[in-house]
Parts: C-alpha cells; sequence; structure tokens
C-alpha cells in the first residue's frame, strides 16, 4: 500500500507541474490574442486604407481565419487544464481512499436502509464514514445506487458474486482505464462534485415514439402539398395552365404555419436534448473506442456500446446532423426559403422522433451497463488501493448441513486505517454453533462483530475481502446491533431489541435456502441483570437448535458457563492490561471467556466516586 501512496503523491506532483505549464501557455494565448486583435485591426485599416476593398477584405478573412485558429487553441489548453485539474481531484481522493481520510472524502449520494433490514443498519455500509463512501468512485448517482445495492443485498448468489469477482479481477490492474472513465463520467455532470443523473432524460424520451406516428400524416400530406405547387408552379411557368399554384401554396403555408406552432415547444426542447447527449458524447465514445483485448468478460460486459448497429456514436451524431439541419432557424431568410420549398422543419423534426425512438429503447440499455461498470470500476479500486485484501473463496453450497465454512485468517475492518488496524483469525463450521464473546469495554468486542459482517457483506457484492484469506458459505446475514428507541412509535429501547431479536428468530426459520449468519451485540442489556440472564439463556438455548450460526457479544460473564451445557457454544474473549494507570488493548481474540473486567477501573481513571464498601469481594 506504501507503493501505491508513493505513486499517487508522484503522479500529483505531476499533474501539478502540468498544471503551472498549462496556466502558463493560457495566459500566453490570451495576450498574443490580444496583441492579435490590436494589430489585426492595424493591418486591416491599413489594407483597406491603401489596398481598396478586394485587398482590404481579402486581409480581413485571413486575419479572421488566424484568430480563429488561435481562439481553437487556446480553447484546447483551457480544456487540457479543466482535465489536469479534475485529475489531481481524483488523485488526491485516492490518496483520500488509502488514508480513510473521511473529510476529503466526497460523501456518496445514497438511500440509507430501513431500520427493518436485516443488516444494512449495524455495519456501517451506507452514510457518512461507511464503507459504500470508502469505496464508491461513481460519478453517477445510477452507479454509487448500484454499489449501495450490492452491498446491502440480502442474496448470496454464488454465480453472480462469482462473475462479479471475475470482473473486478479484470478491472483491477486497468488504472488507466478506470481513471479516463472516470474523468469522463464526472465530465458529464454540469454540477462539479454532483453526481449526474440520467433519470431526467429518459422520463423525457419516453413519449418519443408516440410523436414519431403523430408526424407522419402530416408530413405526407405537406410533402405531397409542396411537390405538387412545384409542378403546378412549373405548369404556369409554361402556361400550360393558371396560377393555380397561388391557392395550393396558401393552403400549404396555412396548414404549416399551424403545424410549426405545436412544432415550437419541441424545437426548444431539441435543443436540450442535444445539450444532454453533447455531455454524454465523450463518454460514450470512450468505451466505444477502447481496445479490450483479453479483458474477455470487461467486452461481453460494454457489447452495447461496440456493436456496429447500436454504438451510441451512431445516433448521437444522427440527432447533431438533425439538429444543425434545425439550426436553420436562426437564419430567417434561409428558414423562409427552405420551408416554403418542403417541410423542412416538420421533416427534420420527423427524423429527430425517429432517433428519440430508438434512444428510449437503446439508453436504458447503456445507463444500466454504465452504471454497471462504475460500480464494478469502485470495487476493482479498492482492490488496487489495498492490496492486502483478498477475494474470499466461496463454498459450494452442496449440502449445508454438512459443510457449512467460515474460515478467516488476519481478518480485520476495512474501514480502520492500516497502521491501526489489528487482524484476527476466527471459524465456524456447524450450524448452531455460536461465538460467545466476552470481554471488557473497549475491548473490541462491537468491532468484531462489525468486522465479520462488513467483510461478508463486501465478500457478497463480489469485491476484495480485508482478510489474508476468507473461505465461506453462502449466508443470510442478520444483525442485532444498533438498536435505538423510537419516541414517535412510542417504542422503548428494550421493547425495540426484543421485536429485532423475534424478526432473527422468524428469519431463521424461514427456509429460503441459506443458513442465517447472525451477529448480535449486548443481548437483552435493556433490562435488569436477573431478568436479562433468563431471557439470554433461554434465546442461547433456542439459538442453537436453529438453522443458523453465529456470533454474540456479552459483558456478561454468567453466559460463558453455558458452554458447559451446550457443546455448539465457544467462549472467545478480548483483554486489555493496565499499566501505569493507563488501560492498554491489543484487540486479539482469544479462546476461553474473559477473565477481567474494566467497567470499576475506568471510573477510577476517569475520578468518579468509589467506595471501597460497595466493591466485589
Amino acid at each position: 500500500m506504501r507503493t501505491r501512496e508513493q505513486a499517487l503523491q508522484s503522479q500529483i506532483i505531476r499533474l501539478k507541474r502540468r498544471v503551472v505549464a498549462l496556466n502558463q501557455l493560457s495566459d500566453r494565448y490570451s495576450s498574443i490574442r490580444l496583441a492579435y486583435f490590436l494589430v489585426g485591426m492595424l493591418v486591416g485599416y491599413a489594407a483597406f486604407r491603401w489596398g481598396g476593398a478586394w485587398w482590404g477584405g481579402g486581409v480581413t478573412v485571413l486575419l479572421i481565419g488566424g484568430f480563429i485558429l488561435l481562439v481553437r487553441g487556446h480553447q484546447r489548453v483551457k480544456r487540457s487544464l479543466s482535465r489536469h485539474r479534475l485529475w489531481i481531484t481524483i488523485q488526491a481522493d485516492q490518496l483520500a481512499r488509502i488514508r480513510r481520510d473521511w473529510g476529503r472524502l466526497r460523501q456518496a449520494p445514497a438511500t440509507l436502509p430501513s431500520e427493518d433490514h436485516p443488516f444494512g443498519s449495524d455495519l456501517d455500509l451506507v452514510g457518512t464514514r461507511s464503507l459504500h463512501q470508502l469505496l464508491n468512485t461513481a460519478a453517477s448517482r445510477g452507479g454509487s445506487e448500484h454499489l449501495r445495492d450490492w452491498l446491502l443485498s440480502a442474496s448470496s448468489d454464488q454465480e453472480a458474486i462469482r462473475e462479479r469477482q471475475a470482473l473486478v479481477r479484470e478491472l483491477s490492474p486497468l488504472t488507466l482505464f478506470r481513471t479516463k472513465l472516470r474523468l469522463h463520467s464526472a465530465l458529464v455532470s454540469p454540477r462539479a462534485n454532483k453526481p449526474w443523473e440520467g433519470g431526467p432524460l429518459l422520463k423525457w424520451l419516453a413519449a418519443a415514439e408516440h410523436s414519431g406516428r403523430s408526424l407522419r400524416a402530416s408530413l405526407l400530406l405537406l410533402g405531397g402539398l409542396s411537390v405538387l405547387n412545384i409542378a403546378l408552379f412549373t405548369l404556369s411557368r409554361l402556361a400550360l395552365l393558371p396560377n393555380v399554384w397561388l391557392i395550393s401554396t396558401l393552403l400549404y403555408v396555412a396548414l404549416y404555419y399551424a403545424k410549426l406552432r405545436q412544432l415550437a415547444p419541441a424545437f426548444w426542447e431539441a435543443l436540450d436534448l442535444e445539450k444532454e447527449l453533447e455531455r454524454f458524447r465523450a463518454g460514450f465514445r470512450y468505451l466505444e473506442t477502447q481496445r479490450y483485448g483479453r479483458n474477455r468478460r470487461l467486452a461481453i460486459l460494454v457489447q452495447p456500446f461496440i456493436n456496429p448497429q447500436q454504438r451510441p456514436s451512431l445516433y448521437i451524431k444522427g440527432i447533431l446532423r438533425v439538429m444543425t439541419a434545425l439550426g436553420v432557424r436562426t437564419n430567417p431568410f434561409l428558414w423562409i426559403i427552405f420551408n416554403a420549398l418542403f417541410p423542412w422543419d416538420l421533416y427534420f423534426c420527423h427524423r429527430l422522433n425517429y432517433y428519440k425512438a430508438r434512444l428510449a429503447r437503446l439508453l436504458p440499455r447503456w445507463l444500466k451497463v454504465w452504471y454497471e461498470l462504475e460500480a464494478l470500476c469502485s470495487l476493482a479500486n479498492f482492490a488496487y488501493l489495498n492490496p492486502e485484501c483478498v477475494f474470499p473463496q466461496l463454498v459450494p453450497p452442496s449440502d449445508h448441513r454438512e459443510r457449512i465454512v467460515f474460515q478467516a485468517r488476519g481478518l480485520g475492518h476495512p474501514l480502520i486505517p492500516a497502521k491501526n488496524r489489528i487482524c484476527n483469525d476466527f471459524t465456524l463450521n456447524r450450524l448452531g454453533e455460536i461465538a460467545l464473546i466476552t470481554g471488557s469495554n473497549m475491548a473490541g468486542k462491537s468491532t468484531f462483530l462489525r468486522t465479520i459482517g462488513i467483510n461478508l457483506a463486501l465478500a457478497y457484492a463480489g469485491g476484495p475481502v480485508n482478510a489474508a484469506a476468507l473461505h465461506t458459505s453462502s449466508f443470510r446475514l442478520y444483525t442485532c446491533i444498533k438498536i435505538s428507541d423510537s419516541v414517535t412509535d412510542g417504542l422503548s429501547y428494550f421493547y425495540a431489541e426484543v421485536r429485532r431479536l423475534k424478526r432473527l428468530l422468524s428469519a431463521l426459520e424461514g427456509d429460503e435456502g441459506y443458513p442465517l449468519f447472525f451477529l448480535i451485540d449486548e443481548i437483552f442489556k435493556g433490562t435488569n441483570n436477573r431478568e436479562r440472564l433468563v431471557g439470554s439463556r433461554s434465546y442461547l438455548r433456542e439459538l442453537v437448535r436453529c438453522q443458523g450460526l453465529g456470533i454474540i457479544a456479552t459483558h456478561d460473564l454468567e453466559l460463558v458457563k453455558l458452554a458447559d451445557e451446550l457443546p455448539q457454544i465457544k467462549n472467545f474473549h478480548f483483554r486489555e492490561e493496565i499499566i501505569a494507570a493507563q488501560m492498554r488493548f491489543d484487540y486479539l481474540l482469544r479462546l476461553g471467556p474473559c477473565p477481567t473486567t474494566n467497567a470499576l477501573e475506568i471510573m477510577r481513571l476517569a475520578g468518579l466516586p468509589l467506595d471501597d464498601r460497595d466493591q466485589p469481594t
């Protein structure tokens, strides 16, 4: 990872030097343009003054041509400058992802999961300082939501997971491809640092096919009238017919004028469509023109962009050509002549509807591929920036009763910076098996539960996990970690916890093809000690009989005695040491019940009063 960080820092330095050089070049262009304009004015005046109209006109045309070339050159420099600045922003964002510098990471736009979600509210998957924020490099809202849905998916379909893993593996080393795709995607957004959305454009295109039909009849009628007008006018000029063409022309003008009044709003909407498609054009073209070589799965994914009959550039070019033809409206003289001879605007509006109708069918597919590719690139980027992470090995679901596997080696929490991250080994291999984790306050119990859950969510999304190795079966995941009361619903903390634990039992009883992996933090902590112990023991006895397995973290040391009664329960613990009046935690998971407690020591170190008469003997 240090190598990745150093490479990014070096690249940012090079890009900043390039930006300085481009800024200087842009300033020179500005000075040259000003000087050229002033000198050109003098030269043009002199040419007209002493050379006459022909010399003056010729010199002026040459001067204007030279100025246009200067402007275009300056625009290229400005575009390059804009891209280099955006590239620096992207690389700085990469550094923030490596360092887990949350203040510099853009908040990923995503809808938070509901409280009824089996695990979404407990594992920091979505929201501020979440896995989604760490992973998400998508510039579109659709790509961001795609990634969110994968992380929150309650399904662990191994075929879909393996396909995603294969695509992420292909994309991980393609750093330039991913960076350029991200660059082009960011340029689509009309607002900096804001995700772009394709939904409004899709809605606008929805009625295109119907509008295309409504113009066909009018076009045939007015096209026929325009041919008739020309024929009658020709015959009248040859003295073969009287001037009856005046009547047909008046009819043509009246009908055409009525139709043009209906088309006026569509014309301005078409201008908006042109601007929207122009923003998408560079990104779509980037996918069209790439050489995918041995990246077979990636080539299959982007097939809609490289299919010669359906590639976006064909339709975007067609629309832009139509809009160029409709641009005649800006010249009233030409517009009158063209539309008097032929229903020019009506024909090209009809052609525009033709392209719109096809875009309405094809654009959803292009955007879906784009969104999926952005989500895959987010996972691939995480794999690239975190080379210590590995892809999990999924155990085939042959018979869950005989082969349940969760074997992790060097498992760590991906949201914790590498320098602070402690990794542990952990294994569960039987249905009904429960790991009961005890330990002092702040020793790492809750973090370990989230470490298991967040890595399973990452594994089932198709990404690499923060581990040296992970072999896992397919599980449904259910958590009971962050419980909160509800004033508006009239729920106490304890009742909210009871409801959550009851839903967990219902999920265990359901037959959905995969066993349940549950994570529970501080069972029944919303009631008194005696009733908590009675309820916890009964609940654990029920859990070992169900079709699931999992981990329960607790402060209640009385529960560890259940391991003597129920062989499915294994005791683990975290511990601490007190050195020089300070508590030290190593966050390492150990076998057996916790031999120490630290609540009173924390109170003492905080300066709270403690009476020796009340302390346990």
